[in-house]
């Protein structure tokens, strides 16, 4: 398993776990990976340092120290340049921290459906139609949802016309 540091064109950062890296190719081109912000498919990998676990004595000596190895020769005999102080992205986070947040978001996102589902008119295909009608004052305004291909979802964005895309969870038996 691998870990990558994705983000979609809105900027917005998220981590994702993939069997490989080939896993994660076949998975983009498909646009089968979607920004849990926003929805977008359109995702890359965002810059990310490599988290490698070294053992050995310069490590134990910069813990020790309170500060990190200095740059060492290569075999080549060039100079390896001092590790990158860590980002938020890069930072590791307990196993424990990072599935209540998975759990929390699940929740919120659960919530979200059902207040859409209560005060919404779903319009399934005819999203992209209706959100044109209303935008360009044809009918009155009132809040939609429904389903809406990526290139429909760009047109409408061309348009000026303001909408959001939601991670849209199936419902659960329980």
């Amino acid at each position: 398993m691998i870990l990558f540091v994705l983000k979609c064109t809105a900027d917005h950062r998220f981590e994702a776990w993939f069997r490989n890296g080939d896993a994660y190719e076949t998975q983009a081109a498909a646009k089968a990976i979607a920004c849990p912000v926003c929805g977008d498919t359109h995702i890359t990998k965002a810059p990310m340092a490599p988290r490698i676990a070294k053992g050995g004595r310069a490590k134990d000596d910069a813990a020790r120290d309170g500060g990190t190895p200095e740059a060492a020769p290569t075999a080549g005999g060039a100079v390896a340049a001092p590790k990158a102080s860590p980002t938020p992205e890069t930072l590791p986070v307990p196993a424990e921290l990072r599935e209540r947040f998975a759990a929390e978001v699940m929740r919120q996102l659960t919530e979200i459906r059902r207040t859409v589902e209560t005060n919404c008119d779903y319009v399934g295909d005819r999203f992209a139609e209706e959100a044109r009608r209303i935008h360009y004052g044809e009918t009155d305004p009132r809040g939609i949802y429904g389903e809406a291909t990526d290139k429909e979802a760009e047109e409408l964005k061309e348009e000026g016309v303001t909408f959001g895309r939601i991670p849209w969870l199936p419902r659960t038996n329980s």
